[in-house]
């Protein structure tokens, strides 16, 4: 399993991105709020695809933990029971968590697949922890590090629980995203250790150079890009009160009046560009070698072409997904690039 390590390591981390993708989506669509409990949706492991299914009907067969919609309230079977012609209040306990009792079943299956790849994430990460535990004795770094993962992805776990819990509770998204970018860290850090042990040596002419003021420049594009995902999961969620007020197809209000988050993450772009501008412009005259700083840039420009259009055109599809993932995908780069750096440092 060792020789497979470095592809396992990648396939965990396509699927970290996989789960901001579905996640992206979710939020996007509205859907964070499809399935009103966790792990099960509305009492289901395959969730209702009709409303009738949640709702209460007399004579029928309901299952205990089932949740049904009445009288705009979501109710809990108490035990396994068939329905009388009347609605029985001792059967059922009111769900108590929350007060969202809606039905959207495309906004449920949106859910529930964004679910689904949680779920698939864990299983890779099972093969994870399995691959680095075969390399305790050479190199103790590795099994911590994918452990570390492994129990951060637990946490996530239980952080997705507690999102739908607490109805979207604006810090408690934040946690979810930061800790998912920590997991991310950990698996590059982890590609990072294997791979320098697969790669072949290179001429001194093809190996990065260090440089103290790129470096410097690095680690704060890595922060600042930090603080701007936390900052934008805030503004995310301004968006979606709008939308609560003003409905999901009223798209042009879910900006009216933005606070001060949104003025703070639209201008913090400033900051960033020209943080990430100064890393390429040395990089190109001191001729660093830094191959990624291309690609920050690409995904930078890819950030703000989506920023603004999200602002000025009212939220075209598909690019609440671009720009969530994007910023994700760019963390990623700059953390791998700060390693490479880093290493070149101490050699």
């Amino acid at each position: 399993m060792k020789k497979h390590f470095p592809l396992i390591v990648k396939i965990s981390l396509i699927s970290v991105y996989l789960i901001f993708l579905a996640g992206s989506v979710v939020r996007m669509t509205g859907s964070g709020m499809g399935c009103p409990d966790w792990p099960k949706c509305f009492g289901y492991y395959i969730p209702p695809t009709s409303e009738e299914q949640i709702t209460w009907q007399p004579n029928t067969n309901y299952n205990k933990g089932m949740i049904i919609v009445k009288d705009d309230m979501l109710f809990v079977a108490e035990n396994n029971i068939k329905t009388t012609n009347e609605f029985n209040t001792n059967n059922w306990g009111k769900y108590t968590k929350h007060s969202y009792a809606k039905f959207n079943k495309y906004h449920t299956w949106t859910e529930y697949i964004n679910r689904l790849a949680s779920v698939l994430s864990g299983f890779v990460f099972l093969f994870l922890i399995v691959g680095a535990s075969k390399f305790w004795r050479e190199n103790k770094t590795i099994p911590l590090v994918a452990f570390g993962a492994f129990f951060l992805m637990l946490f996530e776990a239980w952080l997705g629980k507690t999102v739908v819990d607490t109805n979207l509770k604006p810090t408690v998204i934040t946690i979810h995203m930061v800790a998912g970018l920590i997991i991310v860290a950990l698996l590059l850090w982890l590609l990072f250790i294997v791979s320098g042990k697969n790669q072949a040596k290179v001429s001194s002419d093809d190996t990065p150079k260090y440089n103290s003021l790129f470096n410097k420049l690095l680690i704060a594009s890595v922060v600042f890009s930090l603080i701007q995902i936390a900052m934008g999961t805030q503004v995310r969620q301004f968006i979606d009160e709008q939308v609560k007020l003003f409905g999901f197809d009223n798209k042009e209000y879910s900006l009216m009046e933005p606070n001060f988050k949104f003025y703070f993450h639209r201008s913090f772009t400033i900051a960033i560009v020209l943080v990430n501008l100064g890393m390429f412009y040395l990089n190109q005259i001191k001729n660093l070698g830094y191959n990624l700083v291309n690609w920050i840039l690409f995904l930078i420009f890819l950030e703000t072409i989506t920023g603004i259009l999200m602002y000025y055109a009212e939220f075209p599809l598909g690019t609440q997904a671009t720009h969530l993932l994007a910023g994700a995908i760019l963390f990623g780069l700059q953390f791998y690039l700060w390693l490479q750096s880093k290493k070149t440092f101490t050699n």
